[in-house]
């Protein structure tokens, strides 16, 4: 299990985007399992919907990304000199709404990983029922390089 300290070590998303609370299981180079506990305050529920509030499909999947993101800081040599972005998602299906009260469990698993590309499959389970699945494709970028003038 990874503390706070680590999953803000591992990931640059912070306050109100990061979207992993905790980690419960992580093998490097293979898989992880996440947990978000979703409540009333989160700041997207002020527009997504007042009357109604969803936590949007968008955020599930991304939420599942930062798992996978720090699956990869663990399996990547010199981690801390990389940025993991987002380049493909393939097949994403969103099955049950999500709402305040849910605490959503995220799996993702390294399924293809080249040089500067890695493939995730990942899912979002709530109550033991897929809420949204599919793969996610990133890049591998140094840091160097993205933090570089154009």
């Amino acid at each position: 299990m990874l503390k706070v300290e680590e999953i803000l070590r591992s990931l640059p998303h912070r306050y109100p985007f990061l979207l992993v609370d905790r980690v419960v299981a992580l093998d490097p180079g293979k898989s992880i399992v996440a947990i978000k506990n979703v409540t009333a305050n989160e700041s997207f529920f002020e527009g997504h919907f007042p009357e109604v509030k969803i936590m949007p499909g968008v955020l599930i999947i991304e939420a599942v990304a930062q798992a996978g993101g720090i699956l990869l800081y663990h399996s990547l040599p010199d981690a801390a000199k990389k940025l993991v972005v987002l380049s493909k998602l393939h097949n994403i299906r969103f099955r049950k709404l999500v709402v305040p009260g849910d605490q959503i469990r995220l799996e993702a698993e390294i399924v293809k990983a080249r040089a500067r590309f890695v493939t995730i499959r990942g899912r979002a389970i709530v109550d033991k029922e897929i809420v949204a699945e599919g793969e996610i494709s990133a890049a591998i970028v140094d840091l160097e390089e993205a933090n570089a003038p154009k």
